[in-house]
């Protein structure tokens, strides 16, 4: 290492306990930052350094900038990991942490800029070659009859999405024309009441698609590399429930063709770290949808079939290294599935945090946890429900599953309500053994509309 001798993490649970590990086996240090809520978290206790930067509240601690600034020069940081979640896809907040003189690892403050407007993020794609869903190509006006004849021409159904917007928030899907005025003004203000940015935009709404995606790392040397898709179908409200990779279905060439675009375009918008291009996949064609431009909580199903620590290399990346590795190098082996593991009824989806009574951890061969809870670690009511991600790798899918399945009926987590049930029901769906199931099955499968 070079220029980055101490990592201040600037998030809490699992997240920013696989930054420390990434850390430490670089032979970095690390600062901890937690909230009064978090004092007890595992990485709190395994970091060189730990901050207090305020009360429970993401508000006034996970989300305060100013502390997190602060904590860094107190413990004289040389850079921030922002993780995921919180501030990660901030902008402001990455131009800050350099306009401080500490190292962001992640992304310019520019592209986060750009790729967080989901307008500006398409027209930056359309002019780098991906293929984008068809739609308004920018902000929709105020003109109705421009409007309609959108529609029209683009075909319905459609769907108006808020251009700032993001977790499920600023979407409405249109299928009858008169109501598309009412729907499009609906949206302007869920978009300026959620984001404080009322634009939005027009697309074709895609009846039956599969959710994919495409990782890529790109340094600042001109380097940029996709390490194959995932597929992140099986979600509910908008939300991931399980990944995979790779994508069922996927061949090696459709692979090549579409990360090799990923890639090409990181170079064209000259992008520096980890990013995520999504997609739509229906009909053999892919649709992009927004990149995010941070780690994803779905990341170790990726770095298991290629063998690539995706943490490590932000980490190298950020501190100026080049890439450590070719597109040739990279090879996809075997299949790797990853269940989030939510402190929640996994009936009702509500909620269920508390004391952990008792902890027993999954293992074996080929079996993998990642998570910052154990036995006697009180889950917060504060913060996301995920307390942890279970992930399993075999020579095939079907091993996969069977590995899951044992790891699954493995695991203990006694004193509150966990989501296990539900990812047990998931494995042993045939369906979904089957594999290629498009984003509103597991809404299916459950009885609920989508």
């Amino acid at each position: 290492m070079n220029k980055i001798q101490k990592v201040l993490i600037a998030n809490r649970g699992e997240i920013a306990l696989r930054i420390l590990r990434a850390c430490k086996e670089l032979g970095i240090k690390t600062v901890a930052v937690y909230s009064t809520a978090d004092r007890s978290l595992k990485h709190v206790r395994l970091a060189d350094e730990a901050v207090c930067i305020g009360p429970p509240s993401s508000t006034d601690s996970y989300l305060n900038i100013p502390a997190l600034i602060s904590a860094a020069e107190v413990t004289h940081a040389d850079a921030i990991h922002p993780g995921y979640g919180f501030l990660s896809e901030s902008a402001d907040f990455a131009q800050r942490v350099e306009e401080s003189g500490f190292i962001f690892i992640g992304p310019r403050a520019e592209n986060i800029r750009v790729m967080g407007d989901k307008v500006a993020a398409i027209e930056a794609m359309q002019k780098s070659g991906v293929p984008c869903v068809p739609g308004s190509d920018g902000g929709l006006g105020t003109n109705d009859i421009e409007n309609i004849e959108l529609a029209r021409n683009i075909g319905l159904p459609i769907i108006i999405k808020a251009s700032g917007g993001g977790g499920g928030r600023g979407m409405r899907v249109v299928e009858k024309e008169e109501d598309l005025l009412g729907s499009i003004e609906l949206t302007k203000t869920e978009a300026q009441n959620f984001f404080s940015n009322p634009e939005v935009y027009m697309e074709k709404f895609l009846t039956t698609p599969r959710h994919i995606e495409i990782q890529i790392l790109a340094d600042e040397h001109g380097n940029a590399v996709h390490l194959g898709e995932r597929d992140c179908s099986m979600q509910r409200r908008h939300q991931k429930v399980v990944e995979e990779a790779p994508a069922p279905g996927i061949t090696p060439e459709l692979r090549n063709k579409i990360g090799t675009v990923c890639a090409d375009a990181c170079k064209a918008i000259n992008y520096r770290g980890a990013g995520t291009f999504e997609f739509l996949f229906e009909n053999d064609e892919f649709y992009f949808i927004e990149m995010n431009t941070r780690i994803q909580v779905e990341h170790p199903v990726t770095e298991m079939v290629t063998g690539v620590d995706i943490v490590r290399e932000q980490i190298l990346i950020a501190d100026g290294q080049p890439l450590s590795f070719t597109q040739d190098e990279i090879e996809i082996k075997g299949c790797a599935i990853e269940c989030r593991i939510n402190a929640e009824d996994p009936n009702n989806f509500i909620p269920s945090p508390g004391k952990i009574t008792q902890y027993h951890v999954a293992g074996g061969l080929g079996v993998r946890v990642d998570s910052h809870i154990y036995n006697g670690y009180t889950v917060p009511p504060y913060y996301d429900s995920m307390i942890g991600k279970l992930i399993t790798f075999a020579d095939t899918r079907h091993g996969a599953i069977i590995k899951m399945q044992n790891a699954l009926d493995e695991m203990v987590i006694d004193g509150i309500k966990t989501n296990i049930p539900l990812q047990v029901r998931i494995m042993e769906d045939e369906t979904f053994r089957k594999g290629g199931m498009n984003i509103h099955y597991l809404e299916k499968m459950l009885g609920e509309p989508h």
